[in-house]
């Protein structure tokens, strides 16, 4: 579970920096916590080593950092930096992509206190190299497999919920969104015509998913009861509701997931809701010759090649598949 988070916990320099975060550059609440959550176990790693405190007791989760003024981070060196990482991959256990994350943590307020605010003359971190990613190919749902997941939902005929579950899996597995666009949809986002809906992805970016006929058909069925007596009085304009007449939240929508892969008999293959994602822009590319550009724009991604990836997993199908022809294993009997 994510931990949560104040700006009190920190001082009043990193509480600007937070507010510039969130203000100026329009990241998400739940970014702007995730680098203070990186930002305070950097500090407290600093403070324990000066105090001679072990990183793996309890007393380092509750150093204090509000010691961490302008005066304080001036004085943080490039070897600082680098002990840390090492001490987050070897005591930590974290791999490549949280200390990548942890990295771009304080870079980001380095940048903040020198080129944004010139507060600071020095940045310690411009130089340092970004742990080295280890090349792996996204996990995905087959064809069968999606197809066993939504036969989970459908025969699944005792749950009042069936409905709403089964338009969400519809467009995780058609649209490739994020659970956090799913939940953030509105009743207002979805187009009358259900041609399109509108969504709010990473750094409040919003864009039009346009909707296909097994995405319709699903919304249509939901919003019948989304948009009936049962909710009539319901003041949320989500359009995925709780059984608590609330928006949906993530975890629930996680829950719900892991609740039908373990009904499709696919729980022990480690699925998630993001791999639902992944499944979704491995089916567009693969079988539907979907332009790698206007897979990007789909799934809202920042860069090209944050998408082609799946370009990878598309070759490394095309490798199996030759791997299966009969002829495959015969050699020349010539010596």
């Amino acid at each position: 579970m994510q931990e949560l988070i104040s700006t009190s916990e920190f001082s009043p320099l990193i509480q600007e920096y937070a507010s510039y975060k969130l203000s100026l550059q329009g990241c998400s609440k739940k970014t702007v916590e995730e680098y203070l959550l990186d930002l305070r176990t950097f500090f407290r790693y600093l403070l324990a080593r000066e105090q001679k405190i072990d990183p793996q007791s309890e007393a380092f989760n509750q150093i204090d950092v509000r010691v961490f003024d302008l005066e304080r981070i001036g004085r943080i060196t490039t070897e600082d930096i680098y002990d840390f990482l090492f001490y987050t991959n070897q005591q930590r256990g974290n791999q490549w992509a949280a200390r990548s994350r942890k990295l771009c943590s304080i870079r980001s307020l380095f940048k903040y206190l020198v080129s944004k605010r010139h507060y600071l003359d020095h940045n310690p971190a411009v130089d340092l190299d970004t742990p080295k990613a280890k090349k792996t190919l996204p996990k995905v749902l087959s064809l069968e497999e999606a197809e066993r997941l939504l036969e989970a939902v459908e025969q699944d005929t005792e749950s009042p919920y069936r409905t709403r579950d089964y338009a969400i899996l519809t467009l995780f597995l058609n649209c490739g969104m994020r659970v956090s666009e799913l939940v953030g949809i509105s009743l207002n986002d979805v187009d009358p015509e259900l041609r399109s809906l509108r969504v709010t992805g990473k750094g409040s970016k919003e864009r039009i998913i346009y909707l296909n006929d097994a995405c319709r058909q699903a919304l249509a069925a939901h919003l019948v009861e989304r948009t009936g007596a049962k909710y009539a009085n319901v003041s949320d304009k989500a359009l995925f509701l709780s059984r608590l007449e609330q928006r949906i939240s993530v975890k629930t929508v996680q829950a719900m997931v892991y609740k039908y892969l373990k009904l499709a008999g696919l729980g022990a293959k480690h699925y998630s809701v993001h791999k639902l994602r992944h499944t979704a822009a491995t089916l567009m590319y693969q079988s539907g010759n979907v332009d790698v550009r206007v897979l990007k724009d789909i799934l809202g991604h920042e860069q090209l090649n944050t998408t082609q990836i799946y370009t990878h997993v598309s070759n490394r199908s095309m490798e199996e598949a030759m791997s299966q022809n009969p002829l495959s294993g015969r050699k020349s009997k010539k010596s």
